[in-house]
């Protein structure tokens, strides 16, 4: 499903060159839940956003679902998001002039789906917020928002689904509500999950564990 070869990415800091990744390769097979771990500054959400398109390596290929992505245009990358990968951030990124519902109908709209509406009620009923769909995102506790932000992730029904820190601006009960939805849609979905946590105890329960460390990989098990 994700495929890497000997990705490297480096950016300009002040008058230096400061390397992020370093030739990394790496093979998500289809279904995997894979969790990526490593100290902060390790690659992990660089690394992530590469996948998703939202950035292009200095060297190496990333193909996502058959799909070479480090040669498309940014119309053909914008597809890729919008047909096969869902994303889920730390801080929510909803559309504050949006109610819940509407955040998680809108990537369905603007593909033009013809069940946009009824599919989105379902998803707010799959993350228990069938009553609180009417609401903007300032009038719901951050827990209510990030089970938005999943339910919107999940609107177009990806393949991928790429989280980044899901649960790092929630204490740990809802935390622990998050990560468990995420986990169950992804096995009732069948999605490839890649989660990029701090939280040793979330990364435990994945099938894969990917750890980065100055931009290496230091272990895969």
């Amino acid at each position: 499903m994700i495929q890497l070869s000997n990705v490297t990415k480096v950016v300009r800091s002040g008058t230096d060159d400061l390397t992020i990744l370093s030739d990394v390769s790496l093979e998500i097979p289809d279904g995997q839940f894979v969790a990526l771990t490593g100290a902060s500054g390790s690659g992990k959400s660089t690394l992530l956003g590469l996948l998703a398109g939202l950035d292009s390596p200095t060297s190496g290929s990333i193909s996502v679902d058959g799909d070479e992505i480090t040669t498309m245009s940014e119309d053909g990358l914008a597809d890729i998001r919008s047909e096969k990968i869902g994303f889920v951030f730390q801080s929510f990124h909803l559309i504050p002039s949006l109610t819940a519902f509407e955040n998680i109908l809108i990537p369905m709209e603007i593909r033009g789906a013809k069940d946009a509406k009824d599919r989105a009620r379902q998803l707010l009923s799959d993350v228990d917020l069938t009553n609180r769909g009417h609401h903007y995102p300032t009038e719901l506790s951050g827990g209510e928002q990030q089970r938005v932000a999943i339910a919107r992730a999940f609107a177009n029904k990806p393949k991928i689904l790429l989280a980044d820190e899901p649960t790092g601006n929630l204490d740990s009960k809802n935390g622990a509500l998050i990560f468990n939805l995420m986990t169950n849609l992804h096995k009732q979905n069948k999605v490839t999950l890649v989660l990029v946590t701090h939280d040793q105890q979330l990364a435990a329960q994945s099938q894969r564990q990917v750890v980065l460390k100055d931009g290496r990989i230091i272990k895969d098990e």
